[in-house]
């Protein structure tokens, strides 16, 4: 399988998952629906840490952990909730990567533009508005470590905060898992030596309790940047 294929595995997932949520449903059946419908789209494996599906739900979305931490909670789906689910298909060495955090309100998904919360649109919109500046911002010169300082100082200044637990906004996508570079402090690799790359800001209003993440691959085709 090409990139673009175990890409489009993870990207169907989401929106089977987005069919199939309701509330009742449990984090854990969310993570088992995922990863079944991944094998069943052709993914053979998890890349990361074996894991499928990083499901959160309500004031878990803040949470940032690695693959060795995490653990399925056992919390239950409420009528109006906000989930982030986070997937890693693999199929051979080639890996997805693709997050989205998904709103329910009367029992039922709810797109960005039409959510009634104004803290939960604000943020899906935000994610948004990030990965339109990243494109913006980008050029193959572009070093990791520049992206970096770019994307966070906007979210400092639109009130947000970067909730990653090592900070960084995305990484690299390499066939072993310990080859990754990330968008980091330090980083002078320019985003151009990379064949594709992660962008993955995972963001919160300071005190709140419900976190975003949105994840896209993206890699450059003639200098310019387009999404896999």
């Amino acid at each position: 399988m090409q990139y673009k294929d175990v890409q489009n595995i993870a990207k169907m997932t989401i929106e089977f998952i987005k069919e199939n949520i309701q509330p009742g449903t449990t984090l854990i059946e969310i993570r088992d629906l995922c990863e079944t419908k991944m094998i069943e789209l052709g993914a053979d494996s998890f890349w990361y840490w074996d894991i499928g599906a990083f499901v959160f739900a309500g004031d878990e979305t803040t949470l940032s952990v690695s693959g060795k931490e995490y653990t399925t909670s056992e919390r239950v789906i409420a009528e109006n909730d906000i989930i982030t689910i986070d997937l890693s298909p693999q199929n051979g060495d080639t890996w997805g990567d693709y997050a989205r955090t998904i709103i329910i309100e009367n029992g039922k998904v709810v797109e960005s533009d039409n959510v009634s919360n104004e803290e939960w649109k604000k943020g899906l919109l935000m994610e948004k508005f990030l990965h339109e500046e990243m494109c913006k911002f980008v050029t193959p010169k572009t070093t990791f470590e520049e992206l970096y300082y770019y994307i966070n100082s906007i979210i400092e200044e639109k009130g947000y905060i970067n909730l990653d637990f090592m900070g960084n906004l995305g990484h690299s996508i390499v066939r072993q898992k310990n080859d990754r570079v990330y968008i980091e402090k330090g980083n002078q690799i320019s985003l151009g030596n990379v064949s594709y790359f992660t962008f993955e800001p995972h963001i919160s209003v300071q005190g709140s309790k419900y976190g975003y993440k949105r994840e896209n691959i993206y890699y450059f085709d003639k200098g310019v940047i387009k999404e896999l």
